[in-house]
C-alpha cells in the first residue's frame, strides 16, 4: 500500500502539514501545529481538552487556554478543509479525517504488511514505501512540548526500525551493491549500532570488498572499546570470523527468475563538445557527490551554468548506477510559462518506469510516488532553469543517497537556507578561460597566431560563454575573415556596454544578426512567437509562411551563426536570451498584423497535424470540424501509428503551450480544437492534470464565443478525465451537461459518444446494469448516426457488460457482431479488445480451447497496435485458460511473458500475478 492510495490529510513524519487537493499546507503558530499534531497522533479517539491543554502549554497555563484552545480547533479545520475534520466529543476532541489519515498510521499498517508478507520482494516493496514517508526529523516544528518530543523519539525510532529491516530484505534478495551507500550513511548517524554494522559488512562482503568489511567491524569494535568500554557481540564477532573465512552461510542469494528489473533513468542532454574551464567549480561539485542533499548552481544569464551542469553530470554519471534524471523548468523562458513541478514529476515518474496505470493525479501524491521511487536509490537529479525555491521543493529526491544539481539565476537562498542546498556561484569566465573557449572553437592555430585580437574579442563578449560561441560561430564559417577583423567588426559594440552582461551580450546579437541573410533574420524574429521548448522543421515552415525546402537553408544559417542549436535531429531551440532578443526585434520589425498571421499559422499547423495523428491512432467516433488553414501552412500526416506516437511524444510539451496561446490570442476555436486533438494521447499516456487542464482551457475559450459544439466536446473530455482521476460526482456533471449540449447541437454521434462513456463511469462505479443501460443508449445514437466504428466499440462494451452480469451466452452475441463490424471499418484496436471480450465469456463458458484461440487472436491485432498493457492482460487472461486446461506449462508461459511486461511498464498488477506464478509453481510440485 502507498500513500497515493492512503487519503493522508495529517502528516507529521517531518514538519507538520496538512495535504488538501492542491498540495502540501503549511499550519501557521506552534501552538496551532501541536493541537493537531497531538490529535493527529491520536487520530479516530477522543483528547481531553485537559490532556490537549496540558501537552499544547504545559506549566504555562494561560487563563483564556480552553478559549484559545477552541480557537486552534476552529482554525485547523478550515485549513483541513471540512468543517467534521475534527470533532467535539466529550470530554474533548477527535481528528476525524478517517482511517490512515496520517503518515503514522501509514507508516504502521505498512510495517504490518511487511512483517506479515512471506515475500522477500514484497517486504521491501513495502519498506521502501515506509521509509520513503519521512521527510526529516519527526515533528521537527513543535519543539518545547515535553510530551511530543517523546513522541518524536518514539517516531525516529520506528524509523530506524524500518530501515534496518529493509536493509534486511534488500540483503535477502540480493540488493547488497546498492545497499551500501546508504547503509554507510546510517552507520554514520548510528556509530554504535551494531545490528546496521553487521548489515553493512555482510553487504560489503557480498559485493567482494571483503577487507572493508573487516575494516568496518575493526573500527566498531575500536569505538566500542574507546567509547563505552565493550567489546562487540557474539554474533558480530561470529560475523567477522565468517567473513575471514569466506563462509559459503554468508554468501549472496541467487537471485530469483521472477525479480522485478529496476529502471535505471538516463535523461541528461548531450554535453556541450567545447566546454573549458571552471575547474575550481567542477572540483566543488566532485566535493559534494557522497554528502548528498542539493546543490544550487547560479550566475547572470549566459553564462554557462547549464553546460557546467549537465558537463558534470556526464562526468559524474558513473557515481550514480541508478540514473540520472533531467528537466529544463523553463522558469525564465520569456514566451512560457515556467514548468510546473507536477509536470516535471510526471516524466521523472515515467522515467523510473511507473506506468500510466499508476501514475497518480494529486501534485501531492505524484511526490510522494517519487520519493518513494528513488529511496534507497543512488541517483542524480538535474533541475535546470529554476524560476524560484517553490517550483523546485517538490522535485528534491529527498533520499540522503540522491543529488540534485539545481542551476538559476537566482541564489535561491530558502533552498540554502531551509533544504541546506550548497551554493556554487558561477562569474563570468577569466581571461584565460575565456581564451581557453576560442582555442576549444577555432583552434590553437588561429588564436596564437592573434592572441591580442583573440583577447579584444573575449572582453568585447564580456567573457561569457554565450557570446563568444556566437562569435566564434562567425569566425570559424568566414574562415577568410582574420580574428582581428572580426575584433574590428564589434568595436562598434563599446556603446553599448554598460556594466551590465544581459546589455552586453545582447550586443553581441545585435552584431551577430547583421550577418544574416534578411529571410534569415525575419525567421529568427518569428520563432519567438513558438511557445515550446523547441521547434520542428515544419512547424518553422508554417510560422514563417514558406516551404520546407525554404526553411531549410535558413534554419542552416541560424544554427552556424550559434543563434539556434539542433538538440535532435529536426528539432530546433534556442537559449532565453536569444530568445527574449528576438521578441525585441519582433515588436519592433513585424506589425501586429503580421504576428497575429504568423501565431495563427502556426496554430493552423500544430491543429491539422494533431488531428492527423490522433485519427491515425484511433478512429474518430465524433469528429470535429476543422477551420479551412491559412496560405503557407505545412501540415504534417503521420503514415502509421509508429510515427503517430512519435510526433505526439515529441509535439506535446509544444502543444501544451499552444492550447493556452490559441486561447489568449483570440484564437478560441484553436485552443478546443487542440485540446480535443491531443485528449486520447494525454490519456493513454496517463497525462492525467495535462489532460484535465487544457480541456479546461477548452471549455471556457469555447464558452468565450458561445461555441456549443467546442464546449459539448470540452465537457465530454472533462468527464473522462474526473472519471479516470476518481472524481466521479464532476465526472458525472460533466457527461450529463455534454450530453445536453451534443443534443442542442443535434450531435447524435457526440450523444453516442457521451452516453457510451456514462456507461463505463457506471461500470467503473460497479453499476453493471446502469453501464449496460447506457451502452444500449449510445448503440441507438451510433446506429441512427450510421457510424460503424462506433456500433462496433459499444456492442464490444455492451457484451463485456452483459458478461459482468453473468449473461455469457449474450455476451458472445453482441461480442460477435461488434467484430464483423470492426473488420469491415478495418479497426484493429477495436477488434483486439473484441477477441479478449469473447475469450472472456467463453472462458466463464468453460469452454477454455476456444478462449485459447480468442486470446491468440487478440494478442497478434494487440502487438499490431502496440498496446502493451492490453498485450499483458490478454496474456493474464491466456495463462488462466491454460491452467483451467491442465497445461501449466502453457500458462506459466503465459504469465511470464505478462509478468516481464507489467514489471517493465510498473504495473501494480505484477505482485499478484508472480504470486500466482508462485502458485503455479507449487502445484506443479505437488
Amino acid at each position: 500500500m502507498s500513500m497515493a492510495g492512503a487519503g493522508v490529510r495529517v502528516r507529521l513524519l517531518g514538519p507538520v502539514e496538512v495535504v488538501a487537493a492542491d498540495g502540501p499546507q503549511a499550519v501557521n503558530g506552534l501552538r496551532r501545529k501541536a493541537v493537531l499534531a497531538t490529535l493527529a497522533l491520536h487520530a479516530g479517539r477522543v483528547v481531553s481538552v485537559d490532556r490537549l491543554i496540558d501537552v499544547v502549554w504545559g506549566e504555562r497555563l494561560p487563563a483564556t487556554a480552553e478559549n484559545t484552545l477552541q480557537r486552534h480547533v476552529s482554525y485547523l479545520r478550515g485549513v483541513l478543509g471540512e468543517p467534521g475534520s475534527i470533532v467535539a466529543r466529550r470530554p474533548g476532541y477527535v481528528l476525524n479525517t478517517g482511517p490512515e489519515s496520517t503518515d503514522v498510521q501509514v507508516a504502521e499498517h505498512l510495517l504490518e504488511l511487511a512483517r506479515r508478507a512471506t515475500d522477500r520482494a514484497e517486504q521491501v516493496t513495502h519498506l521502501t514505501e515506509v521509509v520513503a514517508l519521512w521527510r526529516g526529523p519527526p515533528l521537527a516544528d513543535v519543539a518545547g512540548s515535553a510530551w511530543l518530543e517523546e513522541q518524536a523519539e518514539h517516531l525516529a525510532r520506528l524509523r530506524l526500525e524500518a530501515e534496518r529491516a529493509l536493509a534486511e530484505a534488500r540483503l535477502s534478495v540480493g540488493e547488497h551493491a546498492r545497499l551500501v551507500p546508504g547503509l554507510e550513511r546510517l552507520v554514520r548517524q548510528h556509530p554504535f549500532d551494531e545490528h546496521l554494522h553487521a548489515q553493512l559488512m555482510l553487504a560489503l562482503y557480498r559485493d567482494g570488498r571483503q577487507g572493508e568489511a573487516v575494516t568496518t567491524y575493526r573500527r566498531l569494535r575500536d569505538a566500542l572499546r574507546d567509547n563505552l568500554g565493550i567489546d562487540p557481540s557474539p554474533r558480530l564477532r561470529d560475523l567477522e570470523r565468517a567473513i575471514l573465512r569466506q563462509d559459503t552461510a554468508i554468501a549472496a542469494p541467487a537471485p530469483t527468475p521472477t525479480a522485478r528489473p529496476v529502471a535505471v533513468a538516463v535523461q541528461l542532454p548531450p554535453p556541450v563538445p567545447t566546454f573549458t574551464g571552471r575547474e575550481a567549480e567542477l572540483a566543488a561539485l566532485d566535493a559534494l557527490v557522497d554528502r548528498g542533499g542539493a546543490v544550487v548552481v547560479s550566475g547572470t544569464a549566459g553564462v554557462g551554468k547549464t553546460a557546467l551542469a549537465v558537463h558534470w553530470a556526464h562526468r559524474a554519471a558513473g557515481r550514480f548506477p541508478d540514473g540520472q534524471l533531467y528537466v529544463n523548468l523553463r522558469g525564465f523562458d520569456p514566451a512560457a510559462t515556467p514548468t510546473e513541478p507536477a509536470r516535471a514529476l510526471h516524466g521523472f515518474l515515467e522515467a523510473l518506469g511507473v506506468a500510466a496505470a499508476r501514475m497518480p493525479s494529486e501534485p501531492d501524491l505524484m511526490v510522494s510516488l517519487y520519493r518513494t521511487a528513488v529511496a534507497g536509490k543512488r541517483l542524480l537529479v538535474v533541475l535546470d532553469n529554476a524560476r524560484d525555491a517553490e517550483q523546485v521543493r517538490p522535485l528534491l529526491p529527498g533520499s540522503p543517497d540522491c543529488l540534485a544539481i539545481i542551476t538559476s539565476r537566482d541564489q535561491l537562498t530558502p533552498l540554502v537556507v531551509t533544504e541546506s542546498a550548497q551554493p556554487v556561484m558561477l562569474d563570468l569566465l577569466s581571461p584565460d578561460e575565456a581564451r581557453h573557449l576560442l582555442v576549444r572553437r577555432l583552434g590553437a592555430h588561429q588564436v596564437a597566431a592573434e592572441p591580442a585580437a583573440a583577447d579584444d574579442i573575449a572582453d568585447r563578449c564580456a567573457r561569457l560563454p554565450l557570446a563568444l560561441a556566437i562569435v566564434a560561430a562567425r569566425a570559424a564559417t568566414n574562415r577568410r575573415l582574420s580574428l582581428a577583423a572580426v575584433a574590428g567588426e564589434l568595436g562598434d559594440l563599446n556603446a553599448f556596454h554598460g556594466g551590465d552582461e544581459a546589455t552586453d551580450v545582447r550586443a553581441v546579437f545585435s552584431w551577430s544578426c547583421r550577418t544574416l541573410s534578411p529571410p534569415a533574420v525575419r525567421l529568427f524574429r518569428l520563432l519567438s512567437l513558438h511557445p515550446g521548448p523547441d521547434v520542428s522543421a515544419p512547424a518553422v515552415a508554417s510560422l514563417a509562411g514558406v516551404t520546407p525546402t525554404a526553411t531549410g537553408p535558413l534554419l542552416t544559417e541560424l544554427t552556424r551563426a550559434n543563434l539556434l542549436t539542433e538538440h535532435t535531429h529536426g528539432r530546433y531551440a534556442f537559449h532565453d536570451l536569444l530568445r527574449a532578443y528576438a521578441a525585441s526585434l519582433a515588436d519592433d520589425a513585424e506589425s501586429p498584423a503580421d504576428r497575429q498571421d504568423a501565431v495563427h499559422r502556426l496554430l493552423d499547423h500544430c491543429l491539422r497535424t494533431a488531428h492527423a495523428a490522433d485519427l491515425a491512432l484511433h478512429p474518430h467516433f465524433s469528429e470535429i470540424s476543422l477551420p479551412p488553414p491559412r496560405p503557407g501552412v505545412t501540415a504534417e500526416y503521420p503514415r502509421n501509428k509508429s510515427a503517430a506516437t512519435a510526433w505526439f511524444t515529441a509535439e506535446v510539451p509544444v502543444l501544451l503551450a499552444a492550447v493556452p496561446l490559441a486561447a489568449r490570442s483570440g484564437f478560441e476555436g484553436h485552443a478546443w480544437r487542440l485540446a480535443w486533438a491531443m485528449a486520447g494521447f494525454l490519456h493513454r499516456q496517463g497525462h492525467w492534470q495535462d489532460w484535465l487542464g487544457t480541456q479546461r482551457i477548452a471549455l471556457a475559450a469555447a464558452s468565450r464565443i458561445g461555441d456549443q459544439a467546442g464546449q459539448a466536446h470540452a465537457h465530454r473530455s472533462l468527464g473522462l478525465a474526473c472519471s479516470r482521476l476518481r472524481r466521479y460526482d464532476e465526472a458525472d456533471d460533466h457527461l450529463r451537461r455534454a450530453l445536453d449540449l451534443f443534443t442542442e447541437v443535434g450531435d447524435d454521434a457526440g450523444r453516442a459518444h457521451t452516453c457510451l462513456n456514462l456507461g463505463q463511469l457506471a461500470e467503473r462505479q460497479g453499476r453493471h446494469h446502469q453501464a449496460l443501460s447506457h451502452s444500449r443508449r449510445a448503440l441507438t445514437l451510433f446506429r441512427r448516426a450510421g457510424n460503424r466504428a462506433g456500433q462496433g466499440y459499444t456492442l464490444n462494451a455492451v457484451g463485456w457488460q452483459e458478461g459482468l452480469l453473468g449473461n455469457y451466452h449474450s455476451a458472445l452475441t453482441s461480442c460477435g457482431e461488434a467484430l464483423r463490424m470492426l473488420q469491415e471499418v478495418d479497426d484493429v484496436q477495436g477488434q483486439a479488445d473484441t477477441w479478449d471480450s469473447l475469450g472472456h465469456a467463453h472462458h466463464q463458458l468453460g469452454d477454455d480451447r476456444r478462449a485459447v484461440a480468442c486470446y491468440e487472436h487478440a494478442l497478434e491485432l494487440f502487438a499490431q497496435v502496440h498496446d502493451r498493457y492490453a498485450v499483458a492482460s490478454t496474456y493474464v487472461n491466456l495463462g488462466g485458460s491454460h491452467r483451467a486446461l491442465a497445461d501449466l506449462g502453457a500458462a506459466r508461459a503465459a504469465w511470464r511473458r505478462a509478468l516481464s511486461i507489467l514489471d517493465d511498464l510498473g504495473d501494480a498488477d505484477a505482485d499478484s500475478l508472480r504470486a500466482d506464478l508462485e502458485q503455479l509453481d507449487v502445484t506443479r510440485l505437488s
